[in-house]
């Protein structure tokens, strides 16, 4: 495996709509019990930039759309806008649980993927590269939608605790140049303005499972990427 890949194991993921009165209570009891992710800045967010890849007949998109157990999502993944950290990502989904695999890109083998170039990953060393060039090719995977997002973080070491509190979600609306900032961006979210997601191993510890106020809340099969292309299609 290469240095600069990682790999986890399935992990639990729980997500829902929440106000902004609801993001306000809980993002003040986290940050009294739990640390903020270290890359935050001094207000405690970081921004996200995903570019999404489906194929031509858009099968990621309908499958999360008619509720399929088993599916991938496919992005190139930057932060704050800057090329020092460019991840390609796959996610799969099994029923409730969730694997995300990654390796970094250069920002020449970003713009060679975006371009529809996936060649390079062939002559990588590492398995997940090589299983995203035969995706690539066989699919014809192609760059569908920008998703953009302000992420406030949370952790706590045991079970690998993270939530995330999702804000200001917005599509680029037919954009694919990742690394562009001046395109215009649009709200991708109706009523609510925050998303929250919680990820854990095996078990969420009752005193996280308390503060959040999780059987309060009513969970969401939510996707960005899903949100954002429903204005394309």
């Amino acid at each position: 495996m290469r240095k600069d890949q990682t790999r986890r194991s399935y992990r639990h993921e729980l997500k829902f709509y929440i106000t902004a009165g609801d993001y306000a209570l809980l993002s003040r009891r986290l940050s009294r019990c739990m640390d903020r992710d270290k890359n935050a800045d001094e207000y405690g967010n970081y921004f996200i930039r995903s570019l999404y890849f489906d194929d031509l007949e858009d099968s990621a998109f309908r499958e999360k759309l008619d509720g399929v157990d088993s599916r991938d999502k496919y992005r190139i993944r930057i932060y704050n806008l800057s090329d020092d950290v460019i991840k390609l990502e796959r996610k799969h989904k099994e029923g409730q649980y969730i694997l995300k695999e990654s390796a970094s890109l250069s920002r020449k083998e970003c713009d060679l993927l975006i371009s529809g170039d996936p060649s390079f990953l062939l002559r990588r060393d590492d398995l997940f590269s090589k299983q995203m060039y035969a995706r690539f090719v066989t699919r014809r995977l192609l760059p569908r939608v920008i998703v953009d997002y302000t992420r406030e973080a949370y952790i706590y070491p045991y079970e690998d605790v993270r939530v995330t509190f999702d804000k200001q979600v917005k599509t680029g609306f037919r954009a694919v140049d990742i690394f562009d900032g001046g395109f215009p961006t649009y709200p991708a979210l109706d009523g609510y303005g925050t998303v929250l997601e919680i990820k854990f191993n095996r078990n969420l510890p009752l005193h996280i499972r308390a503060l959040l106020q999780i059987d309060s809340h009513a969970r969401s099969a939510i996707s960005k990427y899903c949100l954002c292309r429903r204005y394309e299609l």
